[in-house]
């Protein structure tokens, strides 16, 4: 069964992930709220993604929670120091992939003029949204070219010639990344975004029973965290 919610639910969720970390909770509180972010991806397309973050994120308590007991060192304190900051993080990386993994870019769009947003801030949105995976499939090309040539192939490659990665790939993204957020302002200003006035959407969405009663379910663990239950 597959459970489409409204992207301004899923904004919602990247909202509170960041409260969690500003606000700086306690382990219980992270790890219901994480697994409450998890179960939306069991009920999209995106299970796989769900699956290996649910993996990692469990390393990192065991790994954590290993190191308590082993004793306090120098070298288990700063490893320790790390992976707290990496969990911590975790919960904002599951709700912004969820949000951008399963949430079109019209869908958002019209979610964000639903909120009123304004469009100065919209179309940069839309522009970043759309930038990462055009710089993902520049890297992709990149690669097979240097694989048609020869360089840097295999796996783990790029990690045993850093000198090529930075000649053949970093600088090449770097000069292109400039062009991609240029060509990309305008295309969305040549599709009408920046046009004043009322916008209509041939994306509809509304928020439901259900957006609103996991959106009060997410909020529950947070409240009674600041409420010190």
């Amino acid at each position: 069964m597959k459970i489409h919610l409204d992207p301004r639910t899923k904004l919602y969720f990247l909202l509170l992930a960041n409260l969690l970390l500003f606000f700086h909770v306690d382990t219980k509180t992270e790890v219901m709220l994480t697994i409450l972010f998890f179960i939306p991806f069991f009920f999209s397309e995106r299970r796989k993604t769900g699956i290996g973050f649910g993996v990692v994120y469990v390393i990192l308590l065991a790994v954590e929670y290993g190191m308590v007991f082993l004793g306090q060192s120098v070298l288990q304190n700063f490893v320790s120091m790390v992976l707290v900051g990496i969990r911590m993080i975790f919960p904002c990386l599951i709700t912004g992939a969820y949000a951008f993994s399963t949430t079109g870019i019209g869908e958002f769009v019209c979610a964000l003029r639903r909120m009123g947003i304004t469009e100065k801030v919209i179309v940069p949105c839309m522009v970043v949204i759309r930038f990462f995976p055009t710089v993902k499939e520049d890297y992709r090309q990149i690669k097979n070219a240097m694989a048609l040539r020869g360089i840097a192939v295999g796996n783990f490659a790029l990690l045993r010639h850093p000198a090529q990665s930075l000649e053949y790939i970093l600088i090449p993204l770097l000069m292109n990344a400039n062009n991609v957020a240029q060509d990309l302002s305008v295309a969305a200003l040549t599709k009408g975004i920046g046009i004043k006035g009322k916008h209509t959407s041939m994306v509809q969405i509304r928020m439901k029973a259900l957006d609103l009663g996991y959106m009060i379910l997410c909020s529950l663990p947070f409240v009674l965290f600041l409420g010190g239950k």
